[in-house]
């Protein structure tokens, strides 16, 4: 039985390995809001916190999430007549790998981020360590401030510079915009070379 499971750890590891290295393209897991009501009037500002303001790499993401929209009707203005205020987070940690069980599985399946199970470690395979970066879009009604849609993309993979991971994040968290139907789906992503433009493969919903 122990001898099992040991091959068992070993293959999921290799496999997790192999994701990260990107052999069969990216993969993302995507997790959204369903819409409490169609998107409606397609304008919308982009709001930064002082934070951002200050971070010359969050220019490049903005710019990204603004060419994806435009493609979808939506368009950038700074006034106050936009129906909606967009929000942008990103972040960037250590992965860590395990099972969930009890209070994270369900945490899990919200996307809560901040719940680890007894069984979860560090990712680390091969002496490399693994990342974890997550985008999140928040797209608010401008008049009474109420959240009309939001949007998650995650992905993992050995690089911790934030500027490798964001166009494939931004691909994916907009690439069947709105989302609806389900909550949870998977995007493969591929793109040529590094320099390229990261297309999307595939859009699969996660059953539960």
């Amino acid at each position: 039985m122990m001898k099992l499971r040991s091959i068992r750890t070993a293959l999921a590891a290799t496999s997790f390995a192999v994701a990260l290295a990107g052999c069969a393209g990216v993969k993302t897991d995507v997790h959204t809001s369903a819409p409490a009501a169609p998107l409606q009037g397609k304008t919308y500002t982009v709001t930064r916190l002082p934070s951002q303001d200050s971070n010359p790499a969050y220019a490049q993401y903005e710019t990204l999430v603004q060419s994806e929209l435009a493609k979808y009707g939506f368009s950038a203005a700074n006034d106050g007549h936009t129906r909606y205020l967009l929000s942008l987070a990103y972040e960037t940690r250590p992965a860590t790998v395990g099972f969930a069980a009890g209070d994270c599985a369900a945490a899990a399946s919200a996307a809560t981020a901040n719940c680890r199970s007894p069984g979860e470690t560090s990712a680390s395979f091969f002496g490399r360590r693994a990342y974890r970066h997550t985008l999140t879009l928040r797209f608010l009604e401008r008049a009474s401030g109420e959240e009309a849609y939001k949007v998650s993309a995650t992905s993992r993979d050995h690089d911790a510079d934030p500027l490798h991971a964001i166009p494939y994040l931004v691909k994916s968290a907009l690439a069947q915009f709105p989302y609806s139907g389900h909550t949870d789906w998977q995007v493969k992503l591929q793109a040529k070379d590094e320099a390229s433009v990261p297309d999307v493969v595939s859009v699969k919903p996660v059953e539960p």
